[in-house]
């Protein structure tokens, strides 16, 4: 008997990232989202949850400490008809791999601009790869509440730097002190906004419905001519909005707004959620698998451990691609080729945790008890569905990583495997060296003091780094001829990935060129090449 998929259900779901440099308002903007999603009462503190006092998406202690996002967090709310996956992504550059990762996992993004800086160095990098994944693209220009470009200069950069059309949705009457809302150009609406404390509730609102009568007084002189003018010359010569554009990554529709003061954070949810796309067909190696085939299928994107102190397990964060997942089913390993059934499968609301029965394509779903899973990993009713693996970021920094204390070194070897697991760092072996003292791989240092800061306060495993020579490491590539320590110039070592395919560690990139002007027989790669079937 052949299942028949809810397509309605799916129909339901939006899964999505908020991306953004480093102070753009990301993390902001969840909060808010999560305060007119009706997920919280007051921004920052979740309501109707048993035993919690307050939750937010940087959930790690060393997130609230630094103000920074390190980790990616998974949020989940209804909403105006929808099931809302939320995925806040780290800020960070040297954890632009997690990002990936998340990117891997959603439909559609919002990309957070500062009003006052414009398209910035995360930003381009990010949105090249949803470019590249051809993720659909929404924009926020956010914090139009303090001194800013001018937004039709705003909309020219994100069209120049991006090569990406852009259709403003909304627009801002002022700017700066003098910013009092946004005119809904699909509704003909003008949102004029009251400020409130800190911005922990929702903003007052007053619609005005007729311009020509009832806009005069509410701003000055100044802010009201220009932002008539701009609005007649949007309408006399912006092109109409087309969605098809949107879907395709060609069109981005951008929004004007201020987070922390929750001016036009609604109007972005609702049109946002009405624009973005519905769970899309994933590609697996075979080809897309259509969201409605009833071959349940997913793949693992992300791993995390100690999300809850009060257990010391790891959450692995399921994207559902097709079918219907159902908790006790039994699912079959890609990798490892083995069949088991998932029986603690949960809803997540950052650290949060309940207890999930079922679950359609486009849900983010946490699976607890299964060490044995991997990022990249596919589980699936069907065998012949296998889904990429997961790319790896090439090491830009690399250490090793010490035990301070021996007293400690079951914790700390407890720790680092688990923590391995998430994918914060990558390990390395060198087979010709005596010690068995890691060498760990990070895109950037950051990794290093996450890893150092965590083994302490969530494993009581003090750990000091010790800085390595190397600066430059590839991997053999296919086809590649063999190579040997003696092949190597000085200083440079063979070395090993955790899947045994050969590395080469070099102290300079002129190094690296030097032996491969040498060696013309030897391929090397910046990225592993693929892991062999069973690994």
């Amino acid at each position: 008997m052949t299942l028949m998929i809810n397509t309605k259900e799916i129909a339901k779901r939006r899964t999505f990232a908020i991306i953004s440099h480093p102070d753009a308002g990301k993390t902001t903007l969840t909060e808010k989202f999560l305060l007119y999603g009706g997920a919280v009462q007051l921004a920052g503190s979740v309501t109707a949850r048993r035993k919690q006092q307050s939750t937010s998406s940087d959930w790690m202690e060393l997130e609230k400490k630094r103000g920074i996002s390190v980790s990616s967090t998974v949020l989940q709310f209804d909403y105006g008809g929808c099931k809302v996956n939320l995925l806040d992504t780290p800020g960070h550059r040297d954890f632009s791999e997690d990002t990936y990762r998340v990117l891997m996992a959603v439909d559609s993004v919002i990309m957070v601009l500062d009003a006052a800086k414009g398209i910035e160095a995360q930003t381009l990098k990010l949105f090249e790869i949803c470019r590249m994944r051809q993720i659909p693209i929404f924009t926020f220009i956010n914090k139009m509440d303090r001194p800013a470009k001018e937004p039709l200069e705003l909309l020219d950069e994100i069209d120049k730097s991006l090569q990406l059309q852009t259709y403003p949705v909304n627009w801002p009457l002022g700017m700066g002190s003098d910013f009092k809302g946004v005119f809904d150009r699909r509704s003909r609406d003008l949102h004029l906004f009251e400020r409130v404390p800190g911005g922990a509730y929702r903003a007052p609102l007053t619609v005005v419905k007729d311009l020509d009568r009832e806009l005069a007084g509410r701003a000055d002189a100044v802010s009201t001519a220009r932002f008539l003018e701009e609005v007649s010359m949007l309408d006399a010569v912006g092109d109409a909005f087309d969605r098809e554009a949107v879907l395709k990554g060609d069109l981005t529709p951008v929004f004007f707004g201020s987070a922390v003061n929750n001016f036009g954070v609604q109007l972005l949810l609702d049109n946002f959620l009405a624009m973005a796309p519905e769970p899309r067909p994933q590609s697996a190696v075979s080809g897309p698998v259509p969201v409605d085939d009833p071959r349940f299928s997913g793949f693992v994107f992300k791993i995390q451990s100690n999300m809850d102190p009060k257990h010391r397990d790891q959450i692995a964060f399921l994207r559902v691609c097709s079918g219907r997942f159902e908790r006790d089913m039994k699912v079959f390993n890609a990798r490892t080729k083995e069949t088991m059934r998932i029986s603690s499968s949960h809803k997540l609301f950052g650290r949060e945790r309940e207890t999930v029965d079922e679950a359609y394509a486009g849900d983010v779903i946490g699976i607890v008890g299964h060490e044995e899973f991997r990022i990249g990993d596919t589980l699936t009713e069907d065998p012949s569905i296998i889904y990429p693996e997961v790319p790896r970021f090439p090491p830009e920094h690399l250490a090793f990583l010490h035990c301070s204390n021996t007293a400690q070194f079951k914790r700390f070897r407890a720790g680092f495997d688990h923590l391995l697991r998430e994918g914060v760092v990558q390990t390395f072996n060198i087979p010709s060296s005596q010690s068995r003292v890691p060498l760990l791989g990070a895109v950037g240092p950051l990794q290093f003091e996450v890893l150092q800061y965590r083994l302490a306060n969530e494993y009581g495993a003090d750990a000091r780094l010790e800085q390595t020579s190397w600066e430059v490491l590839r991997w053999l590539g296919a086809g590649s001829d063999p190579v040997t320590e003696e092949m190597l110039p000085t200083g440079a070592r063979l070395a090993e990935d955790p899947d045994g395919r050969p590395v080469l560690l070099f102290a300079r990139e002129w190094d690296c060129k030097y032996f491969l002007e040498r060696h013309p027989k030897v391929v090397l790669s910046k990225l592993p090449p693929p892991r062999q079937a069973g690994n």
